[in-house]
């Protein structure tokens, strides 16, 4: 099953309405982009949710162990600068731009863009909508971004100011500065 998109530019759906119509539906997953469209996303197969699991685990570990910030799965929807609503598979914020956050806006869709996202393609995603939303995270405030692509075994390295590097096949990624000692193991992974 491909993500279902439905033209919602008639109607204005306020952030409130948004949020209760995704705690409304607890089994059905919701983005929204810019311009207010309402995307269904579809559910993931066994292989791909395992290694979704496999990421959120790793990133919350290594979140856990240094305490820079807090990780995030992928039910996480994020309200970004541009009025979309995205849930990257998983995320991370650092403490200093959480802790700026009142309770209500903690326990809602996070009002912020997150500082390092991960997107798994699976085999219902396109490359080119992933490639899409992975901009759209970098363009609203992303630090470090991956596109792990297990279908091509290649990974997308999104940074602020700088051209996309690919990596074929890597064993390990680096959270560089933007998570300092955070490394992910990719062979659970493909």
């Amino acid at each position: 099953m491909n993500n279902l998109t439905i033209n919602f530019q008639s109607v204005e759906l306020t952030d409130e309405q948004f949020y209760q119509l995704c705690l409304n539906n607890r089994d059905l997953k919701f983005e929204r982009n810019t311009t207010g469209d309402l995307i269904i996303m579809s559910p993931t197969g066994g292989e791909t949710g395992n290694r979704n699991l496999e990421i959120a685990y790793q990133l919350q570990a290594w979140s856990r162990q240094n305490n820079f910030g807090i990780a995030f799965d992928s039910s996480t929807g994020f309200k970004l600068p541009n009025n979309a609503d995205r849930s990257p598979d998983a995320a991370w914020i650092s403490n200093q731009r959480w802790q700026s956050l009142t309770p209500e806006q903690q326990q809602k869709f996070v009002p912020l863009c997150p500082d390092f996202v991960i997107e798994l393609r699976s085999p219902t995603d396109t490359l080119k909508s992933l490639q899409e939303k992975m901009i759209e995270y970098q363009e609203n405030g992303t630090r470090l971004g991956w596109l792990i692509n297990r279908q091509s075994r290649q990974v997308e390295i999104y940074r602020p100011g700088e051209n996309v590097e690919i990596l074929e096949s890597p064993t390990s990624l680096s959270g560089e500065d933007v998570l300092p000692g955070f490394v992910l193991n990719l062979e659970p992974i493909w």
